[in-house]
């Protein structure tokens, strides 16, 4: 390796590693502060608000759309569909429904987020699932099992939000992943700030739909300035500006050290939601994630070496 390609594997493991300190932030400190605002309203304001102020600065983009076949314009709208909108609209309600509490048991669920990601690239990008990824796949599973309810078995009553919570971030997790398979297809082709660009515009666009359908616009109304300030600090930080610094790290490093890298996510999540929320998981639920953490680095570091 090279002295460059060494500084380009340090920028890009370091900008990686900080937009995923910025999303723990957010999960357990930013995006609870909006609880009392409807959900699909959050994820259509957190998308389209970054979007108006990055037409200001990157008003040439809308000069590319022209000249992208049909087939990357799909693969926009994809991506925007189950990373913008579908993911974010099930890891957000999941985070209501915890009710701020142990919001790190949601966030740590979504790094299953690689099972998913080689389970679907061996679908549609017809990659071979590599040795032994069965084995680790279902030791993640497990893992995130003890992690939701410890050595108890869950009560359909008692449990019933963690339980909905769950499914959501397993929701977000494959919505996520989808997004992460089709992005491989379109980082190679298109500049970090273009994918940024376009992936926030057609979210917006696509939330419009949503809110048209089954939303309510009178939330902006029962918008408070609190909650402005807050839209304002996502959707300038741990927003679009995490996602443009991940794309950017993305270009220059390989899948495995972005993993590793991404892994500043949940432990800044579990230290977030300690200090601020006073949440701290049980000893079962520390070995449960242990033990998905570490599944999940072997899973991607054997697709990696294959």
């Amino acid at each position: 390796m090279t002295e460059l390609q060494r500084k380009a594997v340090i920028t890009g493991s370091l900008a990686i590693g900080f937009s995923a300190v910025l999303w723990g932030f957010d999960g357990a400190v930013l995006t609870p502060r909006l609880y009392n605002l409807d959900v699909m309203y959050v994820v259509f304001i957190l998308h389209l608000l970054p979007f108006l102020v990055m037409n200001i600065f990157m008003f040439r983009e809308y000069r590319k759309i022209h000249l992208m076949p049909r087939k990357d314009i799909i693969i926009f709208l994809l991506i925007s569909l189950f990373g913008g909108a579908i993911g974010t609209l099930a890891i957000v309600k999941a985070l209501f429904l915890m009710d701020f509490n142990h919001l790190s048991v949601v966030i740590l669920l979504q790094k299953l987020q690689p099972v998913f990601a080689i389970m679907l690239a061996t679908t549609f990008l017809h990659e071979r699932l590599r040795k032994n990824f069965f084995y680790w796949a279902g030791l993640a599973v497990i893992g995130g099992y003890f992690l939701t309810f410890g050595f108890a078995l869950p009560n359909l009553q008692t449990d019933e939000k963690t339980i909905y919570a769950s499914l959501l971030a397993m929701l977000a997790t494959l919505s996520f992943s989808s997004s992460t398979v089709l992005s491989k297809k379109i980082l190679g082709t298109y500049a970090f700030t273009t994918s940024t660009f376009y992936r926030y515009g057609f979210t917006s666009f696509i939330m419009l739909i949503f809110m048209s359908i089954a939303g309510d616009f009178s939330q902006f109304i029962n918008t408070t300035a609190e909650n402005w300030i807050f839209i304002v600090i996502i959707g300038a930080t741990t927003g679009s500006g995490a996602i443009m610094l991940y794309y950017y790290g993305l270009r220059k490093v390989k899948a495995s050290l972005a993993t590793i890298s991404e892994l500043m996510y949940p432990v800044s999540a579990v230290i977030f939601d300690y200090f601020v929320n006073g949440s701290l998981l049980s000893p079962v639920q520390w070995f449960a994630a242990a033990i998905m953490i570490f599944a999940i680095l072997k899973l991607t570091s054997n697709d990696n070496k294959s």
